[in-house]
C-alpha cells in the first residue's frame, strides 16, 4: 500500500516503491491535487489500480486511485487477517477478472457536477423470509359519540372520562404527529480526503475530526435568553488576558453573529485599544460615561455606541477601549462607573467580554466579578502565571457562594508562552488546573498572537481551531 502524506501547509510526499515524490503546493487542497495526478500516472503506469493510505496529521484515510484518475474511499485493511485461521474447505481459484466500473460522466467546462450514488437496500434473507410477518395495526380506539345528539363529549367530559387500558383518548392522540423525525440530513465531508472525493463528485459523511469542529461551531452559534457578560481574569501581567478577550471575541461574533463587546475594564494602562482596529474616532469609555443615562432611555437606538466604540471589520466585534495615555489617577473610576457601563453594554449586546486589570483588591475588579455570569482564567505555560491563576481561583473560591460557582465551571486557557517550550508543558500547566476548573483548553503558540493587531483570520489553521476549541468550551458554561 502506497504512503500519501499532505500537511495543512500544501507540502507532503507520495511513498511509491523505491522512490519518494516529495509535493510542494500552496494548499493541503492543492497537495491533494498533485497527489492524486502522482498516482494516476503511476496507476496507468503499472496497469493495475493503486491503494493508497493517507495521512494529514492524526487522520487516516484509505482510497483507490484508477489510472483514469477516479478515486474512491476503500476500508481500512484488517491487521488480523494475516493471523486468520486457514479453512479446511476446498480452495477455489481466485476470481481475477476486474470489476466493471461505470465511467465518470464528463463534466462540462467549468461547472461541478455532483454524482449521486443511491444506497443500496439488502435483500432480505431466507431466514427472515419464512419467519410470520406482523399482522396490521389495529384499528385506533377513539372517544365514544352521544348517540343521541351525535355530538363529541366535551373537553372537560373527556378529561373525566376514566380511561381503558393503554388507548388514546383524542383523535390527535390517536394520530400522533407527522413531524416526529425533525434530524436535518449530515451535510458532506468539506475536509481533507473526504472533502477532496466529495467535490469529484463522490458524497462522503464527514471525519470525526470534521464533525468535532461542526459541534464547536454549532456551540458557539447559540444565543441565549438575555446578556451575558464574560470576565478574563489572571492577577499576573502578562498572562494573556488581553489576546484571550480578543480572540474569543472574534470567535463568537465569526460564527454566531454580531452583538459581540470586547470592553478594556483595566486602570493599568489597558492595551485592548492598542491590539485592535481603531474605528474613525479615538472616543473611550470615559466619554460614554456621561452619555450613559441618555444611551439607557427609550430613545436610543443601537447606532448610537457607533460613537463610542470601535467596530472590528474583519471580526465583527465591537470594542470599548480604556484610555491607556493617561495617568492612572486620571483614568480611574469607581464601582458605580461599572454599573452604568454594563448596564449600557447589556442593553445593546447579547455577549460583554471584559478585560481585566491585574489587582484583584480593586473595587472595579470586584464590581466586574459581581457582574459576571462565567469566569474564563488566561494563563501562559510561565510557571509564576499558572500559580498565580490557580491562587486566583481558590481565593474566589472561598469569598462566597456566588463566586464559588464561577469559579469551580470556569475554563482555564493555557497559550504557548512561546515556540521553544514543548507542547507537553502546556499540558501538564493544563492537567494541574482540572482540580479548580470545570474545562482547560491548550493554545499552541503562533507569531500572530505575539504583537500588534489580533486577528482571528491571520492565525494558522492549528491555531484557529483551538480558539473555536476554546470558545466552545466557554459557550458549555453559558
Amino acid at each position: 500500500m502506497i504512503i500519501v502524506t499532505i500537511n495543512q501547509d500544501g507540502t507532503g510526499s507520495v511513498a511509491l516503491p523505491g522512490e519518494m515524490v516529495p509535493i510542494a503546493r500552496s494548499t493541503a487542497d492543492e497537495a491533494r491535487t498533485s497527489a492524486v495526478e502522482v498516482l494516476t500516472k503511476y496507476a496507468a503506469y503499472t496497469g493495475r489500480n493503486v491503494e493508497v493510505e493517507t495521512r494529514e496529521g492524526d487522520q487516516l484515510q484509505y482510497l483507490r486511485v484508477y489510472s483514469d484518475g477516479r478515486v474512491e474511499p476503500i476500508d481500512a485493511p484488517n491487521p488480523l487477517a494475516a493471523h486468520a485461521v486457514p479453512s479446511t474447505a476446498p480452495a477455489q481459484a481466485p476470481d481475477t477478472t476486474p470489476t466493471k466500473l461505470p465511467p465518470v460522466p464528463p463534466l462540462p467546462q467549468q461547472t461541478a457536477q455532483r454524482i449521486e450514488f443511491p444506497p443500496a437496500t439488502p435483500a432480505p434473507s431466507a431466514a427472515y423470509a419464512a419467519q410470520p410477518q406482523p399482522s396490521a395495526l389495529p384499528a385506533p380506539s377513539y372517544p365514544p359519540i352521544d348517540e343521541t345528539t351525535q355530538v363529541r363529549p366535551t373537553p372537560a367530559q373527556r378529561q373525566n372520562a376514566q380511561p381503558t387500558g393503554d388507548a388514546p383518548q383524542t383523535r390527535r392522540e390517536a394520530r400522533g404527529s407527522f413531524l416526529t423525525d425533525q434530524t436535518p440530513a449530515e451535510e458532506p465531508a468539506t475536509q481533507g480526503w473526504r472533502g477532496f472525493a466529495t467535490r469529484l463528485g463522490i458524497r462522503l459523511s464527514p471525519s470525526d475530526q470534521e464533525r468535532n469542529e461542526r459541534h464547536d461551531v454549532h456551540a458557539v452559534s447559540q444565543h441565549w435568553p438575555g446578556p451575558r457578560t464574560i470576565a478574563i481574569v489572571n492577577a499576573k501581567g502578562g498572562a494573556n488576558k488581553t489576546p484571550t478577550t480578543v480572540l474569543l471575541s472574534s470567535v463568537f461574533a465569526r460564527f454566531g453573529g454580531a452583538g459581540v463587546l470586547a470592553w478594556d475594564n483595566n486602570h493599568t494602562r489597558g492595551t485592548l485599544g492598542w491590539r485592535t482596529e481603531q474605528g474613525p474616532h479615538e472616543q473611550t469609555l470615559h466619554e460614554l460615561l456621561p452619555d450613559a443615562n441618555r444611551l439607557l432611555g427609550p430613545d436610543a437606538q443601537a447606532a448610537d455606541l457607533a460613537r463610542y466604540v470601535h467596530h472590528q471589520t474583519r471580526d465583527q466585534f465591537d470594542v470599548l477601549r480604556g484610555k491607556p495615555t493617561v495617568l492612572q489617577q486620571g483614568e480611574r473610576i469607581g464601582p458605580g462607573d461599572v454599573d452604568q457601563i454594563h448596564a449600557v453594554a447589556t442593553k445593546f449586546y447579547r455577549l460583554v467580554i471584559i478585560d481585566s486589570g491585574n489587582d484583584e483588591t480593586d473595587p472595579v475588579w470586584l464590581r466586574m466579578i459581581d457582574k459576571a455570569d462565567h469566569l474564563v482564567l488566561a494563563s501562559t505555560t510561565g510557571e509564576d502565571r499558572a500559580e498565580v491563576g490557580a491562587l486566583l481561583l481558590e481565593k474566589l473560591a472561598e469569598r462566597d457562594e456566588r463566586t464559588r460557582q464561577l469559579a469551580n465551571n470556569s475554563v482555564v486557557i493555557i497559550s504557548e508562552a512561546n515556540d521553544k517550550a514543548p507542547a507537553e508543558k502546556a499540558q501538564k500547566i493544563a492537567d494541574g488546573f482540572r482540580s479548580l476548573t470545570r474545562e482547560t483548553v491548550t493554545i499552541p503558540y503562533d507569531a500572530a498572537m505575539v504583537q500588534g493587531l489580533l486577528r482571528y483570520g491571520s492565525l494558522k489553521p492549528a491555531t484557529q481551531r483551538a480558539w473555536l476549541s476554546a470558545a466552545a468550551a466557554v459557550a458549555r458554561g453559558l
